[in-house]
């Protein structure tokens, strides 16, 4: 039975509440050890440098991310830019340092428990050019025609209304802005169990969809130019204390084979799209 909007936005927003305020480093806290060396861990291995990771205040970065959508994201002195999904902070902090005094960066997370943190870090890191918005993706708390670059990092797949996400990307971007996100996506189908689990969803991997059908919602939305720039597998090991990993490993019923089928059909994509004018 597919769950409905609504409690699968619950299910990831309860879930995610919980990591920020265990302070652990992964999607679901019941399954993880967590702590700062284990989310810079997993930033690196999804193309964070040290140097990133000890530029943004302490707490900023809990490990969510499947890659670094700043890092492709070109952005220039004076930029608008908005971070779906903004979390902690981490990549808004990245960003803003690349914008300048001139520009600025709105985060919008759906989590309260999120946002606060991220204030909070942003007080502590001094930065001026960055503010944090409580609000749900597919219904941004942004104007038409604003922002000049998009960024997000592993969020836009755990909405189940993904095609309402870009549609709302596109209404904010001014003409010519530019979309620029890291995502997880199938090359392939999931097992069943991996789909239908709830702790799943907060583990990133069961709202993911096939990649065509996510770039195909990107074109619907109005974008031109999309392009895959970069993509790789997502294998278990980048994922040690994800709940989805757990939940596929400690269940006997599969096998190795299976495991290794589930790790070839995710990946981590970094797509561009521009809204022309």
């Amino acid at each position: 039975m597919k769950r409905k909007a609504e409690e699968i936005k619950k299910i990831v927003r309860d879930g995610y509440a919980k990591a920020v305020t265990q302070n652990t480093s992964c999607c679901s806290a019941d399954s993880c050890c967590g702590g700062t060396g284990q989310a810079k861990a997993i930033s690196k291995t999804v193309g964070y440098s040290d140097a990133e990771m000890n530029a943004v205040p302490e707490g900023a970065n809990l490990g969510f991310g499947c890659g670094n959508p700043v890092a492709i994201a070109s952005l220039k002195e004076g930029d608008i830019v908005l971070d779906l999904g903004s979390g902690a902070g981490f990549d808004a902090f990245l960003a803003a340092q690349k914008i300048g005094k001139s520009g600025k960066v709105i985060g919008v997370d759906m989590t309260f428990e999120m946002v606060e943190k991220a204030r909070a870090n942003a007080k502590k890191g001094g930065y001026k050019n960055v503010e944090f918005r409580l609000g749900e993706i597919e219904k941004l708390p942004i104007e038409d025609n604003s922002v000049d670059v998009i960024i997000s990092n592993c969020v836009i797949n755990l909405s189940p209304q993904k095609q309402k996400v870009f549609q709302e990307a596109f209404r904010v971007l001014k003409p010519s802005g530019r979309l620029m996100v890291s995502d997880l996506v199938l090359v392939k189908d999931l097992p069943d169990m991996i789909k239908e689990s709830i702790e799943a969803y907060v583990g990133c991997l069961a709202g993911a969809i096939k990649k065509d059908e996510y770039l195909k919602f990107i074109r619907m939305a109005g974008f031109k130019d999309v392009k895959v720039v970069s993509q790789s597998n997502y294998p278990m090991e980048a994922m040690a204390n994800d709940i989805t990993a757990q939940v596929v490993k400690n269940n006997h019923q599969i096998s190795r084979e299976d495991i290794k089928n589930t790790e070839d059909a995710v990946a981590s994509v970094k797509v561009s799209a521009v809204k022309s004018r």
